[in-house]
């Protein structure tokens, strides 16, 4: 069996991609499967990392508002269609997955000239618009969140990585906290902006380090690629880096976590129970502040809009929360309850149901 999985951008796209394609192997060890990307988004590092071939299509960027970009994308769509119909003749697909963004419209038009079967997956509760239009021809639309409107939306969740869902926070902290370099009785917020990382996120809260530090909280801060954070030095651990690829560790060494409202983040949040601080990003269609709805209003966690997010709401607001632990235990189990962690093993089985 032969599956391409259309995908990429940031780490929204290729985590359930590369989460969904790792499922697909343990149903069928000899599957064949095919990753589509572009030349200029994380898949170019993250999918032959994980093992996956990948073929590459120029993107096709939708502006929001007129401009000479707008009137050029029918010749450039016209373009990725015909790269895309190139790769699926050396592919040879029985069935086309697509996780939105710019390289999945070309997989979609290409599949329906085709006539290939194809199953469409929106991570965020508000779709954009290649999901929109896959949705009209794919053969089953899935969905992360409840209420997502797609027609005939079925919802199966995010699919996430093993390492994430098999997560086991308590029986890790010591071994993830000493990972760190971290101290392992204090306190720990997490702080991460995602793959991208987060200025407004970096610079509230590395400025509110002393007051974080005057209530015994430590932090592990990731800031992101070309993220900065310099916090003044107060007696407790402050560990800036800039990337974490075991973020299994990042979670269990945490007791909470202030990051953006990406379907990712809030989903690995809520399924391995840990409490958090929601902060959408304050750009796009709205979507990161859906994404965290549900959680925020079952109790697991608090969000504030960017704008908000000053240094002196951070003072005000988070060494309270994050040194009250019963607070932090209830929390964490609201959000747990939310999310199912097996979204992977759900939609690799609907990829298969459909290619069959």
């Amino acid at each position: 069996m032969r599956i391409l999985l259309a995908g990429g951008g940031t780490a929204g796209h290729t985590s359930p991609l590369i989460a969904t394609a790792d499922a697909l192997r343990r149903l069928d060890p000899g599957v064949e499967i095919t990753c589509l990307g572009t030349p200029r988004g994380l898949e170019n590092t993250v999918v032959p990392a994980a093992g996956y071939r990948l073929e590459l299509i120029a993107p096709v960027p939708l502006p929001r508002k007129p401009s000479v970009e707008l009137l050029q994308v029918p010749a450039r769509l016209r373009g990725a269609v015909r790269t895309t119909l190139e790769v699926f003749d050396r592919v040879r697909p029985d069935v086309v997955v697509g996780y939105g963004g710019y390289v999945s419209m070309p997989a979609y038009l290409a599949a329906r000239r085709r006539r290939l079967p194809l199953v469409v997956h929106e991570q965020n509760a508000l779709p954009g618009l290649a999901n929109k239009v896959g949705a009209r021809m794919a053969t089953r639309v899935a969905v992360s969140f409840p209420g997502t409107p797609l027609r005939r939306a079925e919802l199966v969740g995010l699919p996430i990585r093993r390492m994430i869902s098999t997560l086991d926070r308590a029986a890790l902290r010591e071994e993830a906290r000493a990972f760190f370099g971290l101290e392992k009785d204090r306190p720990t917020l997490l702080v991460t902006g995602g793959s991208q990382g987060a200025r407004r996120l970096n610079e509230s809260i590395a400025a509110a380090a002393p007051a974080l530090a005057a209530a015994g909280v430590q932090v592990l801060h990731v800031v992101g690629p070309k993220g900065e954070a310099s916090p003044e030095p107060a007696g407790v651990p402050y560990v800036v880096v800039h990337f974490v690829d075991r973020m299994d560790l990042a979670y269990a060494a945490a007791d909470l976590v202030l990051c953006r409202s990406g379907a990712s983040s809030v989903t690995e949040a809520a399924a391995v129970g840990l409490p958090a601080v929601f902060v959408p990003l304050p750009i796009g269609n709205g979507e990161q502040a859906l994404n965290a709805r549900s959680v925020v209003e079952a109790g697991g966690a608090l969000m504030v809009a960017d704008e908000a997010l000053t240094t002196e709401w951070v003072a005000a607001t988070i060494p309270e929360l994050a040194t009250d632990a019963d607070r932090l235990v209830a929390m964490g189990s609201a959000a747990a309850a939310l999310v199912p962690r097996d979204a992977d093993d759900t939609l690799a089985r609907i990829i298969m149901d459909v290619a069959r």
